[in-house]
């Protein structure tokens, strides 16, 4: 925030102000606002537009009365949503009585915007950092990088055991079938990457709007069974040419469609629970969501096999 913030009287013309402006050597004047005698924020307008008004008209009536504006204790984060939202480039921060206590210029939001950029790059691949080092990963030294980088990867590796727990329970489909392992890293893969991309949605979409979860759930998730149904329909028929199983081939086709619709619901549903206990939703990304994306294809990938009589 800057405390210095361009303000100008409701019965201030345009001429008057800019002569004003000019007479003290204004700096970087991109918004303009009115405040009363008390200082409070009465409405606000770019500069742009108090040169295209006739010299004589006054700022009370030219003024946006509904201008967005923040307080003090905004997170930064809404701030810059807030500007983007409204299609400004500058906002006033005004306190609890209205008072107009300084201004949001465009060079602080855009240094929002990047810098929270920055720190969900590094939640998102699992780097836990300070948040005044996040920009400087690749200038870290090795055992810097490693000790950010293991917290979640540790996590990782007790859920590969879990993950290889899982497999152990179905051995005797794996002995009855050997093909049945051939599609493990397919269907993990397929539910990290529909995971990942919904992770993605979510995050942006919990930390810059304010839309009810389960509205962003059920778009989520039908998306999630509209891109799992397409890739099973694709695999179908090259899994039972190579195999000659129909009922193997549909076990394969199912899978994919099941474990790509949880995915899709559990890389939306990790970020939201974050966002429930007031962290940023990129903490619940990366190698959290993951592993139990892992976890769970291979459970509902056995499950699907046994359902089918595989």
């Amino acid at each position: 925030m800057r405390p210095a913030a361009a303000r100008a009287r409701a019965d201030e013309t345009a001429a008057g102000v800019l002569a004003r402006f000019a007479a003290e050597k204004a700096a970087s004047v991109e918004l303009i606002c009115v405040v009363d005698e008390a200082g409070r924020l009465q409405g606000a307008l770019p500069l742009a537009r108090v040169f295209a008004l006739a010299p004589a008209a006054r700022l009370g009536t030219a003024m946006e009365r509904e201008y967005p504006r923040v307080a003090p204790e905004d997170d930064q984060e809404h701030a810059a949503s807030l500007a983007l939202h409204h299609g400004v480039d500058s906002l006033p921060v005004v306190n609890g009585s209205g008072k107009l206590v300084g201004m949001m210029p465009a060079q602080a939001l855009l240094q929002v915007l990047r810098t929270e950029h920055v720190e969900d790059l590094h939640r998102l691949a699992g780097i836990q950092r300070e948040t005044a080092r996040a920009r400087h990963a690749i200038e870290d030294p090795p055992t810097r990088r490693a000790r950010h980088r293991l917290p979640w990867l540790l996590a990782g590796l007790a859920g590969s055991a879990l993950a290889t727990a899982a497999m152990a329970s179905f051995e005797a489909t794996l002995r009855a079938k050997i093909a049945v392992a051939f599609f493990i890293p397919a269907i993990v893969y397929l539910a990290d990457a529909i995971g990942t991309q919904s992770e993605a949605i979510a995050v942006r979409g919990l930390s810059l709007t304010r839309v009810r979860v389960g509205r962003l759930l059920s778009g989520e998730l039908r998306t999630g069974m509209l891109i799992g149904a397409t890739l099973g329909a694709i695999a179908f028929l090259p899994v039972f040419w190579v195999f000659g199983d129909a009922r193997f081939a549909g076990a394969v086709a199912s899978s994919i469609f099941a474990a790509g619709s949880i995915a899709a619901a559990l890389g939306l549903l990790l970020p939201w629970l974050m966002a429930r206990l007031r962290l940023d939703p990129a903490y619940g990304s990366g190698p959290l969501a993951t592993v139990i994306q892992d976890i769970l294809s291979i459970v509902v990938y056995f499950g699907v096999l046994r359902a089918f009589g595989v």
